[in-house]
């Protein structure tokens, strides 16, 4: 029986949630003892103080600094400690789990997995910013602990599920897959007055807000072909993207003798996420069972960089290297925030994005965690300005 104390780092997301859930069915049905040490949310403290009594945790941490007399009220009386301020997120992050889900959102999950890493916790990331932002840091991270990354990105994980790791010199290219988003048959200029409900309804997925529209831009799918050129050792030139409508392949790899290895699976992030957390082994989840003849059909398509010009973005950023790929992320969080508010169209999301990579210049350039934060922050204010310039334009 698989047997781990575990971690899980943003506990009230979707993610979090998920893995929450799997791991009560895999201790009820006996697949799995896996306790819980810590948990945390950003400044969900009901649902955390609910989290963390319905799975026995151990600690809970709340990053809002001002919520930890309500934290700590809920939980009277349950043994469970806790404490607030993104301190306790580090504290808990640091705590004796082997295993930790990283699913805090944007930068704010950096620190937290740095730290778990460099202890030598696996981690299993849904946070594709940490590795966009902070790549050489978070490696340098997990080679000092000694853990292992566990992608649970779908793609990514697809990837990981058919990855020859003791020969990657036989891999010929990486094939990430796409779904194309809600607006994959629209033209560009029909998507000038879309809004914020129309770009959140994702075909296939169930989505938070911010990774939906990600998904409409298909930035999501430029962030994740810079978190594969970090997470396996390919080229990142032989690394590459195809829009697939019915999100059931998730990845593919190509190897030298014309074999293309694939994993297929429902468009449930019940799957990569119960992956991640039996790994090597497996638990069964409540997963829709894949029926190929129910499915009928596989189409594929070409991504369009012209339709979608956030995916040229992240590939340029990803060939200029540094902290381009940081500038990238924290001007595109930026922007789309700002859509989600109604004060950017959102055409402007990547008009937004590409400002910042033109003008932000940080006096340093490396991959040092201070340097990055710094850059990112430098970036964020540039694109609040730029947000602010084109309203007063309209």
């Amino acid at each position: 029986m698989l047997k781990r104390r575990a971690t899980i780092l943003g506990a009230t997301g979707s993610v979090g949630q998920t893995t929450l859930n799997l791991i009560d069915a895999a201790k009820k049905s006996g697949d799995a003892d896996i306790s819980v040490v810590a948990v945390t949310a950003n400044s969900k403290v009901k649902e955390l103080a609910e989290a963390a009594k319905a799975c026995g945790a151990e600690f809970a941490a709340i990053a809002n600094p001002h919520a930890g007399e309500e934290l700590a009220s809920l939980l009277i009386g349950t043994g469970i400690k806790s404490a607030a301020g993104p301190e306790a997120i580090i504290e808990a992050a640091e705590m004796d789990a082997e295993w930790v889900m990283a699913a805090i959102m944007g930068a704010a999950g950096i620190k937290p997995l740095i730290a778990a890493a460099e202890r030598g916790a696996d981690i299993a990331f849904a946070n594709k910013e940490c590795l966009v932002c902070a790549g050489d840091a978070v490696l340098a991270a997990m080679k000092k602990g000694g853990g292992r990354l566990l992608p649970v990105d779908s793609e990514h994980n697809a990837i990981f599920q058919v990855f020859d790791v003791e020969r990657p010199h036989r891999v010929r290219k990486l094939i990430l897959t796409a779904s194309g988003g809600p607006f994959r048959e629209r033209t560009r200029e029909s998507l000038r007055g879309v809004s914020p409900e129309e770009a959140v309804k994702h075909p296939n997925w169930s989505m938070g807000a911010k990774i939906s529209i990600d998904s409409a831009t298909m930035m999501n799918k430029g962030l994740e072909r810079i978190e594969a050129a970090y997470l396996f050792p390919v080229p990142k030139e032989d690394i590459d993207i195809v829009v697939h409508p019915q999100s059931v392949i998730h990845s593919l790899v190509d190897y030298v003798d014309g074999s293309v290895l694939a994993q297929l699976g429902s468009p449930d992030m019940t799957i990569p996420v119960a992956s991640a957390l039996a790994w090597p082994d497996r638990v069964p989840t409540p997963a829709k069972q894949l029926n190929l003849a129910e499915i009928g059909r596989f189409d594929f398509f070409e991504a369009d960089e012209e339709q979608f010009p956030a995916l040229r973005l992240a590939r340029e950023s990803l060939d200029e290297g540094g902290i381009a790929t940081c500038i990238l992320n924290a001007a595109n969080e930026v922007a789309v925030a700002a859509f989600l508010k109604g004060h950017l169209p959102f055409l402007d999301i990547t008009d937004v994005t590409e400002h910042c990579l033109e003008t932000v210049r940080p006096n340093h350039d490396s991959a040092d965690l201070a340097d990055v934060l710094a850059a990112d922050k430098l970036a964020r204010d540039a694109a609040w300005a730029r947000v602010e310039e084109l309203a007063q334009r309209s």
